[in-house]
């Protein structure tokens, strides 16, 4: 019997991403346990969360290059072979050329950084540069082996690694001196015409990631690589990537990303989705519209949960399709409705993006998550008005309101119901933190649909995993390295330059917010929210400070807007998962979609315009 090396090695890779996430869930919650029933806690409990989080970080963006699903530009452009397969072919090149020079960057640092006698605990820091480096490696490894064509592979690989070389021969020399205790003469004679060279060559390059990212690279490789060229050639060092790396993905906060995603797809891969319709609409589906509110209601619980409209859409569009058409709403209307609502939750906590624009600003989760609390309100309430105003102009079959049935569904559904309850009760109790939080609520999820509801096996575990981390680790990889891009834009004070400019050329904090709304929408449209965030908020967070605009209001006004674009026409990215799921022409999912994405613009100017709703519950 052949032995398939790559299917064992893939599979152990799924296995230990499991025992990672489920080690720094289990030792969270045996951390809340110890401090609350036995007033002591565990010991350096905090740096193995830590270090552990880290390595599924690096881990996850390995299993992300390997599916295949590195977050890329929302729109793409389409070409006809044998353009297609050349531009294809240049985009994975220069993702690995890339990714091995972010690997000579975490060498590097993990060489110099960290003495021999550095520890955590009883493991050497230097342990975890390598985690990051063999990381980096195999993402560099998988771009190539992605090239459809064998034959292409090699020159491929060799090309890529001539132009790491390129990238990163500051970072080789820094690895090269840490072993040789003195750096060579050959890499003194090779260093400084490479480095010349890049000088010469860092705004074509940053030209060419900009346009191939219209084309499928990666989004990671489109902002590390700018901030990589762009510190390159102010002769900063290039271990500050990996340094601000491993900052950022020992924040406190960071743990939660994994925990609450992995809770999400444990809710979306069981029958909860079933259960929660069930029960809304056994309360609700009395009322005129009532089909309508319950897939609003069900659709934000999801999408609060598993952070990502698209992933709502596709888990629960069918079944709520199904429901609303029979019914007799028409397949316009439940196509728009379905549209619209994929990403009306990402207000409400625990949310992941609310969780990523706190740590990127620098702001506190908990205010956060109070500020989105009114506005989320408001969106869902503006996104049923228009589905009851339809609904009053047809006749629809309405169920009487039965007791029995309902306290059925009730006790069906209640594990379900039950679970952001828990976590909002445990979190702004000040019972659990953040991260704790999110523990629970994966041990929660875990327990319920795998030993009470028994919809998911121990074998299942491995498949929906992967497909969670493949979302989060998507999104670690951009946090990881964007930050270097953060570095240079703070370093050269642009943000403040910025602000000045924009002082001067405009009066008011009405058109300044207006021209904000404006750009949003157009960032909400082309990029995913993680990455809309990790990009434009390190600029946006000074130029709403000379407007007074208060810290939390212009989170949310961020996040609303965002939600928004994701389904303005023509290339939002709610509007092609519709089309995908709905097997729908995009000219008719605009049109379907248009009335709802009106209702949605007066909601967020609502929240721009009225500061209130973001702060009356600080």
């Amino acid at each position: 019997m052949k032995i398939s090396w790559k299917k064992t090695f893939f599979r152990l890779e799924d296995i230990f991403i499991n025992l990672i996430i489920l080690s720094i869930a289990l030792l969270l919650v045996s951390e809340i346990i110890a401090r609350n029933f036995f007033h002591t806690g565990i010991k350096n409990s905090t740096l193995y969360v830590q270090q552990l989080t880290l390595l599924a970080a690096f881990l996850a963006g390995a299993i992300t290059s390997r599916e295949k699903k590195h977050l890329k530009l929302a729109a793409r452009l389409p070409l006809k072979q044998p353009a297609a397969e050349i531009i294809s072919t240049a985009v994975q090149i220069i993702s690995s050329a890339f990714s091995f020079a972010f690997a000579a960057s975490t060498l590097s640092f993990g060489l110099n950084a960290f003495g021999p006698a550095d520890r955590i605990v009883f493991i050497p820091k230097r342990f975890i540069g390598y985690l990051m480096t063999l990381g980096f490696l195999l993402m560099a490894v998988r771009f190539i082996t992605a090239i459809e064509n064998r034959r292409k592979r090699i020159p491929a690989f060799l090309l890529a690694a001539a132009i790491a070389l390129l990238l990163a021969s500051g970072a080789i020399s820094g690895v090269v001196s840490a072993f040789a205790r003195s750096e060579p003469g050959i890499i003194q004679v090779l260093r400084a015409p490479l480095q010349e060279v890049l000088s010469w060559l860092y705004l074509p390059l940053i030209v060419l990631l900009v346009s191939l990212a219209f084309f499928g690279l990666p989004v990671f490789v489109v902002l590390g690589g700018t901030g990589w060229l762009l510190l390159s050639h102010a002769g900063l060092p290039q271990e500050i990537v990996a340094n601000q790396a491993y900052t950022v993905l020992t924040d406190y906060s960071i743990p939660a990303i994994p925990l609450f995603a992995a809770a999400g797809f444990f809710l979306s891969e069981s029958k909860a989705g079933e259960r929660m319709v069930e029960f809304f609409r056994d309360m609700v589906g009395w009322i005129p519209g009532g089909l309508m509110l319950v897939t609003v209601l069900v659709c934000a619980f999801f999408t609060t949960f598993t952070g990502g409209s698209g992933i709502t859409i596709i888990a629960l569009g069918g079944l709520l399709f199904q429901i609303l058409t029979a019914a007799g709403y028409s397949q316009k209307f439940s196509v728009g409705l379905l549209t619209s609502s994929g990403s009306v939750g990402l207000l409400f906590p625990p949310s992941l993006p609310i969780i990523i624009y706190g740590v990127t600003a620098g702001l506190s989760i908990k205010d956060m998550f109070r500020g989105g609390i009114i506005p989320g309100i408001i969106l869902v309430t503006f996104t049923i008005i228009p589905a009851f105003l339809f609904s009053r102009s047809i006749r629809l079959d309405r169920q009487p309101w039965e007791f029995k049935k309902a306290l059925g569904s009730f006790k069906k559904g209640l594990g379900e119901i039950l679970l952001p309850l828990i976590v909002i009760i445990l979190y702004f109790g000040g019972i659990t933190n953040l991260q704790e939080s999110a523990a629970v609520a994966l041990v929660y999820a875990f327990l319920l649909e795998t030993l009470i509801h028994r919809e998911l096996k121990i074998k299942d575990l491995p498949r929906v995993m992967t497909a969670c981390v493949t979302v989060f680790g998507g999104v670690l990889v951009i946090l990881a390295v964007v930050n270097g891009l953060s570095y240079y834009i703070i370093d050269t004070q642009l943000p403040q330059r910025l602000s000045a400019w924009l002082g001067t050329a405009i009066a008011s904090r009405y058109v300044f917010l207006l021209l904000l709304n404006l750009a949003l929408l157009v960032v909400g449209c082309f990029m995913d929210i993680y990455s809309a965030i990790l990009v434009v908020v390190p600029l946006i967070v000074p130029l709403a400070g000379v407007f007074n605009i208060h810290p939390v209001h212009l989170g949310i006004i961020f996040l609303a807007n965002l939600e928004l674009g994701y389904m303005t026409p023509p290339v939002g990215l709610n509007l092609f998962l519709a089309s995908y799921r709905f097997n729908q022409p995009m000219g008719q999912v605009y049109r379907d979609v248009l009335p709802f994405m009106l209702f949605r613009l007066v909601a967020v100017l609502l929240i721009t315009y009225l500061p209130f709703l973001s702060t009356a519950l600080l």
